[in-house]
């Protein structure tokens, strides 16, 4: 017992060899829970993720919280002789205070977690961790409609919060409203075709029809709004140099969206061929 409190006060006398010895027993233990979490597992599923980023917080917040007791009396003395230079600290740390401040923000509205599809600012992706710091993503490809990893991790600091809105987007993980365009040279009355396009597209989607309706209600339920429907919807409207275009959307699963796009394509093209085969060879 004796050599114990020995060895206690000399700790405590040397604060620097403390304090090493408080972040190698940290960081030791916060890698041998990490490795148990991970495991041999080649991919991370949502848990995975979500105890890795609890882990790294706690063991962070709990050094922090270990080096401050340590060197309180030393901190206290240091506090009080940069009083008159407090207000430089402040501006010279401000990116730092808006991201710990912007993580606040984030945990008070729980605007989103781990898992999560956002989109800040024109970035959007996969939320993989976040810290006091700020929120690493894996990008996805919205902006051309493609819905998929671009195998790209963006570490947005949490800053970002404060200066764009975060758009939540995890219902798009399983189900999207796709949106895409056809474009028709000349000006031709293109509606004859479409009874026989909607019936087409019906026939695409009659084996999620379904669980799409069920979901879209899901939705409209937990968003508190009337949205579209999951049936589909196409409208034609003029383009400034007199071509027409065709507007189509629908209500599919993310993952099944481009494929759906190319066989829509297909059946307009083959209808428009057949309504106006002159136009058609001509374009």
């Amino acid at each position: 017992m004796e050599n114990v409190q020995k060895v206690m006060t000399f700790l405590l006398e040397n604060k620097l060899l403390l304090s090493a010895l408080l972040v190698f027993f940290i960081l030791l233990i916060r890698r041998l829970v990490l490795s148990r979490i991970r495991g041999d597992a080649m991919f991370l599923s949502e848990d995975q993720r979500k105890w890795i980023s609890l882990t790294k917080n706690g063991a962070f917040s709990i050094l922090v919280l270990s080096i401050f007791l340590v060197w309180k009396s030393e901190i206290s003395e240091f506090a009080l002789s940069v009083t008159a230079i407090a207000v430089a600290v402040v501006v010279a740390s401000k990116e730092i205070i808006l991201c710990f401040t912007g993580s606040i923000q984030r945990a008070s509205s729980r605007s989103f977690r781990i898992g999560d599809w956002i989109e800040v600012g024109k970035i959007s992706g996969e939320v993989i961790e976040h810290n006091l710091m700020a929120t690493v993503i894996q990008e996805i490809d919205l902006y051309h409609g493609q819905y998929h990893f671009t195998g790209k991790t963006i570490t947005l600091p949490n800053s970002m919060f404060f200066t764009y809105p975060v758009k939540n987007l995890n219902f798009m993980k399983r189900y999207v409203y796709h949106s895409f365009s056809i474009i028709v040279p000349g000006f031709n009355n293109l509606y004859p075709l479409l009874p026989d396009l909607i019936q087409k597209i019906e026939h695409h989607c009659e084996e999620f029809i379904d669980v799409a309706r069920r979901y879209n209600g899901v939705i409209e339920k937990h968003a508190g709004v009337d949205l579209p429907g999951p049936d589909p919807h196409i409208h034609i409207n003029s383009g400034a140099t007199g071509e027409q275009i065709v507007h189509v959307m629908l209500f599919c699963p993310t993952e099944q969206a481009t494929h759906l796009e190319q066989h829509i394509r297909s059946d307009f093209m083959d209808a428009y061929h057949s309504a106006y085969p002159d136009k058609a060879s001509a374009a």
